[in-house]
């Protein structure tokens, strides 16, 4: 192996090692105290003045919890809400209404895990979310408010579970009777709910269970697939609001019910679009209900208005943090608070005890269970019981912890000193304490393993070095090379910036408009320059303004007027939107049909005895169509009965009869045809073009057909992995590549290229920095059960489906600009003919190749071609693990660049390595047939 493709291959060899490296030190699994919390004699008993000891009576003794997914606080709290039965028991006293503060990553698991120990998880939990077959996550050693129900009664506590089976795989074994529903079916609006609703009534009937929960899903889908304003919402929430009605109604009218506590929950919201995973407003608030009747004891409690106008941005009644559930129901259930709980009881229930003993009690037992973790964090400080150092400013002076040490001695010097000083007094100074531990301990950054993160950084800079050494730098630095480099140092700079790394997708517009300018002074001494209207540079130009307008990205302007929520679409418009939509279609339907014509003709190769190349007639070409047509419409029905289903909106002013035609249709079944006709064309193709290599003489190139026959169905899967809305794209790029053919690129400049409409496109497409932007709409398309292989396949697929449209249109142009110098080389073709040629893109050239004279295409511009992307794929990493590591203690590091370090794994292993080195090297290997 040549020295440079040794280089090349090392360095893509340790791009995945430095990424699982560093992640391993970015990501730990945070420790956690073992075993289950259990009541132990207060310290202080003997100083009080009260005489009651033991512990205060739990108030309720069962436990409905019921979380609607991405529940957002103005779903249940604001005007225009469907839920007007729990308005009702707000403004009856009967419930208790918070907004719960769920810190990022919004996703489900993470969230989960707050909820039930109370403590903060770890960000490598967004990764587990997506990956069901996962036991790693799992709680079942850890000490939780469901651990605890259970070990109640000597061990006889009983829990049923039904709905998203994330609590399955989080509490293996917990269950005496469960349901489980996958939730990354995100097209399912109805069938995820009914499967959970259908077991309520007879659950309601036992006795022989203390806790009951339910998470629900269909509110979740429907933001995922039409944003909180889509038309399913409202009755959505006025079917959870029913099922809420049956829940009290039997919690009112049922003896063995009496003592049930009813939470209602939401694990996170929702933004604008629907989506979560991120920090913006409507991800981290989501509403969070307790309700019974005993709750109307509780008069302080004094804001019952419903429905109500919001504090804040969707900020209703008092907020919370999540993970304040786990304490509160320790206590208004009699159990220890769990060992690794930050949460703090809230305020309100304390009301429920009478006794002033009791709600001290309850607190000192709160603070000293969160004590002992502030211990843990700060071994090096003073927690003891004998403090009489009392300060009362705990200043700005002190570091976090001994700003906690020193509030702890005012609560040594409260509860042991002053005897009959006033309970309220008491309660606010554990208050403080459990407050700013909640605060301290929750910001406090993760035990990052430092030495993991230089490691990898030190590996990925390897890499990066290595990428340089494999390149061909023989010839004179050119403008290209210029471009290149300065476009991979600004981005580096960039990502040290929070809000350059949310609003990434403007550096990728401005640095493509900026190289399409380049394109067009370059060639604007050509015959184009009194045309320069018509020059494919500004063609491109136009065209890249129209994808940059497309999708509304990012977080400044993710809600700003965009092509896609404009009128042009919606509404009597979606006609529009269709017949785009069918044009595409139509349009690869017919490239295929040509494909398969010379293919069934078999006029490709050899030529004639006159060394031309006959051309496919008619007939031929009839045929070559119905060959592909149902192959073409298939693929458009799927995606108009999946529109219909997932999203109804988009499909008005369609004749009511198709719809409804199309809506009965079996998904699963039609995605299945689609990726087997697929499968078949390309089975057919490259058998073909096997028998035509193997009739050339050995010193024969191929002409590049089978690569591009190829591409064109690689194009047909990824529209169909592709959102309804979006996939008009597709018409843009597919004229973005015909005009490229016309440009007299090099293969620098065409890598770059590729480059630069990769990175744009997938932010065209709707994507971002931010793990709410992810769809997942289009993974189980022909799935029918969860399959990690697949799903995740077809996950990346349609997240990334721009970029990878734009890694092979950079293989075929690379191949293209081969033959193209060898036809010049050769005096067969001038270099201005070549337009001409390039104009009819699939047709062979005219002539048969002098025997001896063609070579196969060169290795060496294809390694060139993976050693540029590998440069820049091994040097953003370095850039964003740098910026990870310097600015690991940033307010910002979990909610920005985490997301983006997760981000940056995926373009590293699954779109560099997955499809620029191994489906782009299989394309450019097929090319030579």
């Amino acid at each position: 192996m040549a020295p440079q493709s040794l280089h090349l291959t090392l360095a893509n060899l340790l791009i995945p090692v430095a990424i699982l490296t560093f992640a391993a030190g970015f990501f730990p699994y945070k420790p956690f105290m073992p075993g289950l919390a259990t009541f132990e004699e207060l310290r202080w008993d003997d100083k009080w003045d009260w005489q009651r000891r033991g512990t205060p009576e739990r108030k309720f003794d069962r436990l409905v919890f019921m979380v609607v997914d991405a529940l957002r606080s103005d779903f249940v709290y604001g005007n225009g809400s469907g839920m007007e039965f729990t308005q009702s028991l707000i403004r009856d006293g009967a419930a208790l209404p918070f907004t719960a503060h769920a810190t990022s990553p919004t996703i489900t698991m993470p969230r989960v895990k707050a909820i039930t120990t109370g403590s903060i998880p770890s960000f490598l939990d967004v990764i587990l979310n997506f990956a069901e077959s996962d036991t790693t996550s799992t709680l079942a050693a850890q000490d939780t408010w469901l651990a605890q129900l259970r070990a109640q009664d000597g061990g006889k506590g009983r829990l049923v579970m039904y709905g998203d089976d994330t609590w399955l795989k989080l509490f293996p074994g917990f269950f005496e009777r469960q349901d489980g529903t996958s939730s990354f079916f995100v097209s399912d609006f109805t069938e995820v709910d009914n499967n959970v609703t259908r077991h309520v009534p007879g659950e309601l009937l036992n006795t022989d269970w203390n806790a009951m929960i339910m998470h629900y899903l269909g509110l979740d889908h429907i933001g995922h697939k039409t944003g909180p304003l889509g038309p399913n919402m409202i009755p959505k929430q006025v079917e959870m609001d029913s099922i809420v009605r049956d829940i009290y109604t039997a919690i009112e009218n049922e003896e063995h019910l009496e003592n049930t506590l009813f939470v209602l929950a939401g694990d996170h919201g929702m933004n604008e679009g629907g989506n979560h995973g991120g920090s913006a407003p409507g991800e981290t608030s989501p509403a969070l209900v307790f309700m019974s009747p005993k709750l109307k004891k509780i008069t302080e409690f004094t804001d019952r208005t419903s429905p109500a106008e919001p504090k804040g941005e969707f900020e209703y009644y008092k907020k919370v943090e999540q993970s304040d559930i786990a304490p509160t129901l320790a206590g208004l259930l009699g159990f220890p608070v769990p060992r690794n709980n930050l949460g703090v009881f809230i305020e309100e229930f304390l009301f429920l005890w009478d006794d002033a003993s009791d709600r001290i009690q309850l607190l000192l037992r709160n603070a000293e269970q969160v004590k002992k973790i502030v211990e843990a964090t700060y071994p090096n400080l003073y927690f003891g019981y004998d403090r009489k150092d009392f300060k009362t400013d705990c200043g700005q002076s002190l570091s976090d912890g001994e700003k906690l040490a020193c509030k702890w001695s005012g609560v040594v010097d409260i509860m042991g000193t002053f005897a009959t000083i006033h309970p309220r007094l008491r309660i606010s100074q554990l208050y403080w304490f459990l407050r700013a531990a909640q605060e301290t301990m929750s910001t406090t950054a993760s035990n990052y393993d430092v030495s993991k993160l230089v490691l990898g950084t030190s590996i990925a800079f390897a890499a990066f070095s290595l990428a340089f050494f494999s390149l061909n730098r023989t010839r004179p630095f050119s403008f290209t090379g210029i471009f290149f480099t300065l476009t991979l140092l600004l981005y580096g700079v960039l990502m040290f910036a929070s809000s350059y790394v949310e609003e990434e997708q403007n550096f990728w517009y401005w640095m493509t408009s900026a190289w399409f300018f380049y394109l067009f002074m370059q060639a604007s001494r050509e015959a184009w320059q009194s045309w320069f209207i018509f020059h494919p540079a500004i063609v491109l130009l136009f065209l890249h303004r129209i994808t940059r307008r497309w999708n509304q990205t990012g977080q400044k302007f993710a809600g700003a007027p965009d092509i896609v929520h404009s009128s042009l679409f919606r509404g009597s418009s979606s006609v529009v939107l269709w017949s785009l939509i069918g044009a595409c279609y139509m349009d690869i339907t017919m490239r295929l049909a040509r494909h398969v014509a010379r293919s069934v003709a078999g006029k490709d190769d050899p030529p004639g005895k006159d060394g031309k190349v006959e051309e496919t007639n008619e007939g031929e070409r009839l045929m070559g169509m119905m060959a592909v047509f149902p192959l073409g419409a298939t693929a458009f029905v799927f995606k108009l009965a999946f529109t219909v289903n997932d999203a109804p909106e988009l499909t008005r002013g369609i004749a009511h009869g198709m719809l409804y035609w199309a809506a009965s249709l079996e998904l699963v079944g039609l995605a299945r045809m689609v990726f087997g006709g697929i499968a078949l064309v390309t089975g057919w193709m490259v058998l073909y073009e096997w028998r035509a290599s193997r009739a050339r003489m050995s010193s024969e190139q191929g002409n590049g057909n089978l690569a591009v026959s190829l591409f064109d169905l690689f194009t047909l899967f990824l529209i169909t992995q592709t959102k309804a809305e979006n996939i008009p794209l597709y018409l843009i790029f597919r004229m973005q590549t015909f005009l490229l053919s016309f440009l007299d690129l090099s293969p620098t400049a065409i890598s770059l290229t590729s480059l630069l409409l990769g990175q744009t496109t997938f932010f065209a497409l709707g994507n971002s920095n931010a793990i709410s932007s992810i769809d997942l709409s289009n993974s189980y398309n022909g799935v029918s059960g969860y399959n990690v292989l697949a799903v995740g396949a077809l996950l990346f697929a349609s997240n990334w489906a721009g970029p990878i449209y734009w890694s092979l249109v950079g293989v075929l142009l690379l191949g293209s600009h081969g033959r193209k110098q060898r036809h010049i080389a050769t005096g067969e073709l001038d270099a201005r003919d070549w337009v001409a040629v390039e104009r009819e893109h699939l047709i062979k050239l005219a002539e048969r190749e002098k025997e001896g004279a063609e070579r196969r295409q060169d290795p060496g511009a294809w390694r060139q071609h993976v050693g540029l992307l590998t440069l820049f794929i091994s040097g953003a990493t370095v850039a964003v693990m740098l910026a990870c590591t310097v600015l690991r203690q940033h307010l910002f590091i979990w909610t920005v660049f985490s997301p983006k370090y997760l981000f940056a794994m995926a373009w590293g292993v699954g779109h560099h390595l997955g499809v620029d080195v191994l489906l782009g090297g299989c394309l450019w290997w097929l090319g030579t047939w």
